[in-house]
């Protein structure tokens, strides 16, 4: 019995030696700059940029061959937050903020299909087969995904109601973060 347990423990070291150094020998770097931009994007994990999450747009933009304006729940202000990162030229063309949305489901006409279920990149949408579904109102992105595979029109996208959480300043113009940086020369002008 104790010869086994010793054999145990001498295969088990060993192959915890191999293991570190193999952790250590063939680590995987990841890409430093598409970790911090992915920091500016908003997290909506969404696809409406076209790539699969904020991960896949970030690393894109590393490439710099794609535009910084395809985040659309982001808006305006990581336009500008990117533009600035990035050292790039902002788009001429204003992305036009809409007003921040949670799905709705309508649970007099859901068949529980499950495909507004599958659809949802965030696992909003809580529900079995041939069940009525529901959204969770704090889990949802507003992405939109879950509305068209839904065989039924059950699925509408509502505003969110203002309250502490949700109400933003209604000022026009670019966040104080994201102002130009003013130089010894422009400061004397103002």
């Amino acid at each position: 019995m104790l010869s086994a347990i010793v054999s145990v423990s001498v295969l088990s070291s060993f192959l915890g030696g191999v293991l570190g150094y193999a952790a250590i020998r063939f680590r995987v770097q990841g890409n430093p700059l598409a970790d911090k931009i992915e920091r500016v994007l908003p997290q909506t994990q969404c696809g409406q940029c076209g790539f699969p999450g904020c991960k896949g747009y970030a690393i894109a933009l590393t490439k710099e061959d794609t535009e910084i304006d395809r985040c659309v729940p982001g808006g305006q202000v990581v336009v500008m937050a990117l533009s600035e990162f990035l050292g790039r030229e902002p788009p001429k063309t204003v992305l036009v903020e809409k007003p921040q949305t949670v799905a709705f489901i309508d649970e007099s006409i859901c068949i529980g299909c499950t495909l507004c279920r599958q659809a949802c990149p965030v696992d909003a949408i809580v529900g079995a087969a041939k069940q009525l579904h529901t959204v969770i109102r704090d889990a949802c992105t507003g992405c939109e995904l879950c509305v068209t595979p839904c065989p039924v029109d059950c699925i509408s996208m509502e505003p969110l109601p203002q309250d502490m959480l949700t109400w933003k300043w209604p000022c026009p113009g670019v966040p104080l973060a994201l102002e130009p940086k003013r130089t010894s020369a422009s400061a004397g002008l103002h």
